[in-house]
């Protein structure tokens, strides 16, 4: 009997911590290009009361994806390819170009202006979210 209560709670605070996370306006660049990276960018906004992470992306259209973050060192900024995006607690978090985001590597097609597609993103507490992803050729 103790473990079913102890699955149910567990169970009932997992679904609460993906309730708190809302993923909006991801979005990917246009281009007639295949077999090429590109950026995905989104705003996260976490209501939760503890942190979480951003632990995987799958998108159709690309075979592979990453996580990363821009270090700032000497000389020009670089990309460097992290574990996870780190998400705080009661903030919204910018996904964006030249800080945390997620690299879509080696597109399978080309992404014409106005195209969504549905992505699957991954958290740690927060579980899976399915992400409409929109194409544009606006930054």
């Amino acid at each position: 009997m103790f473990g079913l209560v102890a699955v149910l709670w567990l169970t009932r605070g997992f679904a609460a911590a993906g309730e708190a996370l809302q993923v909006t306006n991801a979005r990917v660049p246009a281009s007639d290009q295949i077999g090429i990276d590109l950026p995905l960018v989104m705003t996260i906004r976490n209501d939760a009361p503890e942190a979480d992470a951003l632990l995987r992306v799958r998108c159709p259209f690309a075979n592979f994806a990453v996580r990363h973050t821009v270090d700032r060192g000497e000389g020009a900024p670089a990309m460097r390819e992290i574990k996870s995006i780190p998400i705080p607690e009661s903030k919204t978090t910018e996904l964006k170009h030249d800080g945390h985001h997620v690299m879509l590597l080696q597109t399978r097609q080309q992404l014409v202006d106005g195209e969504t597609f549905t992505c699957t993103i991954v958290f740690q507490k927060g579980g899976t979210k399915e992400t409409e992803v929109q194409v544009s050729r606006t930054p």
